[in-house]
């Protein structure tokens, strides 16, 4: 499958190549999760493997493990009759030795039409930080009526996101265990 097929709406591969398209929404979110390479590559798997997403509550199907170009994912949000199931479509992915992430694009049936991607960044200083990077407007009546509470909500969600992401790169910092992480194969106390 192409990584554009599909896809609602036409300017692709924004939040990759900017700048973001007018018409839109914009949503720009950046939240530092950590220090280090541990917590670069633990944050980097959670985003790209769905970990994040599933994390917060939210439902994830997804056609691929990880996110890779093309790949399918359905995320759900909400209870019960208020679940609000969203199809997306990975577009583009980078795997690099300092910045992980991705973007989906949305598809037929998603109650917006736009893009989002959720990258880590490891910094020149050892600082991990995470990004959200979004442009969508309303594509159905209840998101064009409940226009003015959507940008809100997206701002808690991926402020819920940084969170979440920052819980996860501290388990992986202490090693699962609350404490320190030590580095080589001897405890400093213990050797």
């Amino acid at each position: 499958m192409n990584a554009t097929d599909g896809l609602s709406y036409r300017e692709i591969g924004a939040t990759r190549l900017g700048p973001l398209p007018e018409g839109y929404h914009h949503l720009h979110h950046r939240t530092r999760i950590g220090r280090g390479r541990a917590v670069f590559e633990a944050a980097g798997t959670a985003v790209t493997t769905w970990r994040m997403h599933r994390a917060t509550g939210a439902g994830v199907r997804a056609s691929s493990p990880h996110a890779e170009p093309g790949a399918t994912v359905e995320i759900s949000l909400g209870l019960g009759p208020l679940r609000f199931r969203v199809p997306c479509q990975v577009i583009w992915t980078e795997y690099e030795a300092h910045r992980t992430g991705f973007a989906y694009g949305t598809r037929a049936g998603h109650p917006e039409c736009g893009e989002e991607s959720f990258a880590v960044e490891l910094g020149d200083d050892g600082s991990v930080w995470f990004t959200v990077m979004a442009f969508s407007r309303p594509d159905v009546w209840y998101t064009r009526l409940a226009r003015p509470l959507v940008p809100p909500l997206q701002r808690l969600y991926a402020r819920r996101l940084g969170a979440v992401l920052r819980r996860i790169a501290a388990q992986a910092d202490t090693g699962g265990t609350g404490g320190p992480r030590w580095s080589g194969s001897r405890h400093p106390t213990t050797g």
